[in-house]
């Protein structure tokens, strides 16, 4: 019999579906309570995740479920661990961590914003994370403040 029709459980087989981690940012985890609370669902999640597969009877079945899930339990376990809470900021006078943003482009369109954490970063959903070169560029300035991006300015109108 052909050996393409057996099921083999070998290291070659194993290495071929280890994926490798998810990359994880240099920078501090900081987070909001939300983000913290995302973070922990999605850890829960690949949790549930990794145990549905690990009831396949099919090793290799059972290493291709699991591959992807492992690899997500692995990365939000450490940013679970390495999260700092940043609590909602005390003034409204200049942009922080967990501001809302509002300002007005030289074209006269105006964007809202949010700045949060990494993982809880989404420009569809307003938000940006704090590491975002536009959040570097706002963070500590006030209303009225101008800041240069590229060849267009941004001028703050509101802080939340």
């Amino acid at each position: 019999m052909s050996v393409a029709f057996t099921k083999e459980d070998s290291a070659e087989t194993a290495s071929e579906i280890l994926l490798p981690d998810r990359p994880i940012s240099a920078e501090p985890n900081l987070v909001t309570e939300a983000g913290l609370k995302a973070l922990e669902l999605q850890l829960a999640q690949a949790r549930e995740a990794v145990d549905a597969a690990s009831v396949i009877e099919d090793v290799n079945e059972r290493r291709r479920q699991s591959a992807s899930p492992l690899r997500d339990l692995r990365y939000f376990a450490e940013r679970v661990r390495s999260a700092q809470i940043v609590p909602d900021p005390a003034s409204t006078g200049t942009v922080a961590f967990g501001s809302t943003v509002s300002f007005s482009r030289g074209d006269g369109q105006t964007r809202t914003y949010r700045i949060v954490g990494e993982d809880e970063a989404d420009p569809k959903a307003a938000t940006i994370s704090y590491v975002a070169p536009v959040a570097k560029l706002l963070m500590g300035k006030a209303i009225g403040d101008v800041v240069s991006v590229g060849e267009q300015e941004l001028e703050i109108i509101a802080i939340s």
